[in-house]
């Protein structure tokens, strides 16, 4: 094995069992390299979650976002069908549109070609004497989108089966929950300096809940009762119940269709690669990651409300707390991870064994090397 060879390390790393598995090599998480890989081989050819639907309610909402170094733009057609284009010019390549908004048509700030919420181009002034030019051959590519029970999802791979299908285990599991009716509060962006992969692998495990969140939610955890069942081919997950402390984590007091431990069940999903959903019968959380070189991870971080709480007069207070705790905990990962990250610069970190309740860990890793060219 070629030990400069971060790909060749992480297929060494998963082919043991799991009853002796190792956290993965620094090199997976440092290197240029590997993270050019990881954009080439996961982030060009996986379906990507751009947030909410309900982010892009009226016609001309729009929203920007990157996937392997392409500018995508996510809109809201006058038709209000839902569509996902490239974001940049067909003229002189400039980016088209930045972050979110609502237009009626698409201009390009540089030389003021337009294109209509379709992707065709509506005008291109002073090109009447360019005998090549032909209008309508000049639309913006279109990319593959779709609705997956209320997240946008996109991808460049035109031959990746549709989320539906892919994703079909994660319905058998909490589609009882139907996170198509959720209703989306906040959604805030943020840039940790961190590995994307070190903030996936610390959702993806509650191991860290009694010491990194001991100033919110970890004095609640007895690592004794908890379990981590095997995870899906595209996906891990683990759940857990609990009490009626916050409000909004248990079913509404009116809600008469969950019965049991339903009514109580919080769900904790890694949609590989890059999606992170906290799920509850009251409320829900997200995290959307996005590399930026190996150092930094762009975040969208958003919530929300199940339907009965959305309804609820003391939605607003109920929802201010909640928020005020998530945000801490969200703070608490933040420290968290990215003193992981500045660990992994010294000569002598070395990654270590996994416990069981790591399991979504290596299972990750596996996902991530069986992605890998060689």
């Amino acid at each position: 094995m070629n030990i400069h060879d971060p790909a060749a390390e992480l297929r060494a790393n998963v082919a043991v069992p799991f009853d002796r598995a190792q956290a993965m090599p620094t090199s997976v998480y440092t290197s240029p390299e590997f993270a050019a890989l990881e954009q080439e081989h996961i982030f060009a050819t996986s379906w990507l979650c751009a947030g909410r639907v309900d982010a892009l309610k009226a016609p001309g909402d729009y929203l920007t976002m990157e996937i392997a170094g392409e500018p995508v733009l996510v809109l809201r057609d006058r038709e209000g069908q839902l569509r996902a284009m490239s974001n940049v010019c067909r003229h002189r390549m400039s980016v088209l549109l930045e972050g979110r908004g609502n237009a009626r048509v698409i201009t390009c700030p540089y030389h003021a070609w337009t294109y209509s919420l379709d992707g065709s181009l509506r005008g291109a002034p002073a090109m009447e004497l360019n005998q090549s030019f032909c209008k309508e051959q000049n639309g913006l590519p279109p990319i593959r989108c779709v609705d997956w029970n209320g997240w946008i999802m996109v991808t460049l791979n035109p031959d990746l089966p549709d989320p539906a299908e892919q994703l079909a285990e994660v319905d058998d599991l909490v589609g009882y929950l139907d996170m198509s009716h959720y209703v989306e509060v906040f959604r805030e962006e943020h840039r940790w300096n961190t590995n994307w992969k070190i903030l996936a692998e610390n959702f993806m495990e509650s191991y860290h809940l009694p010491m990194c969140h001991g100033g919110t939610i970890g004095g609640a955890v007895d690592l004794k009762k908890m379990t981590c069942p095997e995870g899906r081919e595209h996906f891990n997950y683990h759940h857990i119940l609990k009490d009626d402390s916050i409000a909004l984590s248990i079913a509404h007091k009116d809600n008469t269709d969950l019965q049991g431990e339903d009514r109580l069940r919080t769900w904790l999903m890694a949609i590989y690669p890059s999606l992170l959903i906290t799920l509850t019968p009251g409320y829900f959380w997200y995290l959307c990651l996005t590399p930026d070189g190996p150092g930094h991870v762009k975040i969208l971080y958003g919530g929300g409300l199940h339907p009965d709480f959305a309804a609820d007069p003391d939605r607003e207070a109920h929802f201010a707390t909640l928020k005020g705790l998530l945000d801490h905990v969200n703070d608490e990962d933040r420290g968290c991870t990215e003193r992981v990250w500045r660990g992994m610069q010294g000569r002598l970190a070395r990654p270590g064994a996994l416990s069981h309740l790591e399991r979504p860990n290596y299972e990750f890793a596996r996902w991530i090397s069986q992605r890998m060219p060689g």
